[in-house]
């Protein structure tokens, strides 16, 4: 498979990643999590079950678009830093699995509505609690994948910005956008009243942006090429 394949294939996976992560981890929980009410909560998940149902597949769907996105942008980028581009796909990897890891408090709740003998020490209202604070959990689990998601798009920025053979531009949006999602992981911890999700969203341009530039233009082949000939006789030297 050449390199612009690559690129497009990317492009598609950015595409789908973004589109299922908006709807899976910001539609649907604000469809079906109310604060500060268990029993409203407990409701909507009734309701809504396919949409329950849904919303942990699309985090499948993202999850599986990813692990394949830090494979592809890894064989993209290792012409301009091997090791660093190794970095890059490791973080992503890391933020994946830690995704995944919160995504069993959002599919607790089942188990904890599932009317098994077993839970019939706890009463109502006390199972009512717990599927909440189950959905504040996957909430708060799921924030630490931030920081190495957003690590992960910090180094390929940097990586981007030194190719030549995609536009400095994108390396500067999808940098911020990384420094977004890490401010946003600190501040929760550090800082919880400024831990706004405007930073979150400071990843949506780059995303969008990126997506298109991988779709339409892909990557300059000949100063790739160039780039991989370099690498080789670099290490010819050595």
């Amino acid at each position: 498979m050449n390199v612009q394949s690559y690129a497009r294939i990317a492009g598609v996976l950015l595409l789908i990643s973004l589109v299922a992560g908006g709807f899976g981890e910001a539609y649907v929980p604000s469809k079906l999590i109310v604060a500060h009410d268990a029993a409203a909560t407990v409701a909507n998940i009734r309701n809504l079950d396919f949409l329950y149902r849904l919303g942990f597949a699309t985090f499948l769907i993202e999850s599986l678009c990813d692990i394949t996105l830090a494979a592809i942008l890894y064989v993209l980028l290792k012409p301009v830093n091997k090791e660093l581009s190794l970095l890059a796909a490791f973080f992503g990897l890391v933020g994946t699995a830690l995704f995944a890891f919160a995504e069993a408090f959002y599919f607790a709740p089942l188990l904890i509505m599932g009317g098994a003998d077993y839970l019939k020490t706890f009463a109502p209202d006390q199972l009512n609690a717990l599927v909440l604070l189950s959905m504040k959990f996957y909430g708060y689990v799921g924030m630490i994948f931030t920081a190495y998601y957003g690590m992960s798009w910090i180094v390929r920025a940097y990586l981007i910005w030194k190719s030549g053979y995609l536009p400095k531009f994108l390396g500067i949006l999808m940098a911020i956008g990384g420094v977004g999602f890490v401010v946003k992981n600190f501040a929760l911890i550090l800082a919880p009243a400024y831990a706004s999700d405007v930073f979150l969203m400071l990843m949506f341009p780059g995303g969008v942006v990126m997506t298109g530039w991988l779709l339409v233009k892909g990557v300059d082949v000949a100063k790739w090429k160039a780039k991989v000939n370099t690498g080789r006789a670099t290490s010819s030297d050595g």
